[in-house]
């Protein structure tokens, strides 16, 4: 009796023993430790750093695609003024031959009876000035004779005022020497004397320089 009590006792069921491997499964079962949340802000901090590098690139771009049209525009208008105002020296000197053409002609009193040898020179002179305006205006050189005119500061430099002469304060009454223009620009202004009337508004002279 004794011995089949034994085995009876033997023979009951450890129930930590009966599934062994359900201690496998419990080990096999990972921790939560808190790492996954670590590891998303991580991928946030790494999108957002993009983002800024994105941004940052971007603004570079745009920033020498500007300075490239601006460096383009400057070159378009520095060749523009070039070709434009590249004589603008030569032809103020030229000036001079035209005024002295002129003055030539002006040194002749109207009603003097010349010789045929001398119609011959002045002719020549005249076609001779008559070519030089034509070359100065096929190179955008135009002349300014004002008289009658308004006085312009920005095209007319006044000499002297003429007063009591019947025209409104400011008109040109005399010209004395024609200015010129190239393109746009002033390349030389007209001398001129301006009549003075009851206005006391005072006439500049303005600067020559282009």
């Amino acid at each position: 009796m004794t011995d089949n009590n034994d085995n009876v006792e033997n023979n009951d069921v450890n129930p930590e023993s009966e599934n062994p491997e359900s201690e496998n499964i419990e080990n096999d079962i990972p921790e939560n430790t808190g790492s996954e949340a670590p590891e998303g802000r991580q991928e946030d901090d790494r999108l957002a750093a993009a983002v800024t590098e994105i941004a940052d690139l971007k603004d570079r771009l745009l920033r020498a695609v500007a300075e490239t049209e601006n460096l383009r525009r400057r070159a378009d208008r520095e060749k523009a003024d070039a070709a434009n105002y590249a004589m603008t020296a030569f032809a103020r000197d030229l000036l001079s031959v035209g005024d002295n053409l002129r003055r030539a002609l002006d040194s002749i009193p109207a009603d003097t009876d010349l010789g045929d040898n001398a119609k011959t020179l002045v002719e020549g002179i005249e076609m001779t000035e008559r070519e030089l305006l034509n070359m100065l205006e096929r190179h955008n050189i135009k002349k300014i004779d004002p008289m009658g005119e308004k006085f312009s500061h920005a095209l007319h430099q006044a000499l002297f005022e003429v007063p009591d002469t019947g025209k409104e304060d400011g008109t040109i009454v005399q010209v004395m020497q024609v200015g010129y223009v190239i393109k746009d620009r002033l390349l030389r202004p007209a001398m001129v004397g301006v009549a003075k009337g009851g206005s006391t508004e005072k006439v500049e002279r303005v600067d020559t320089k282009v």
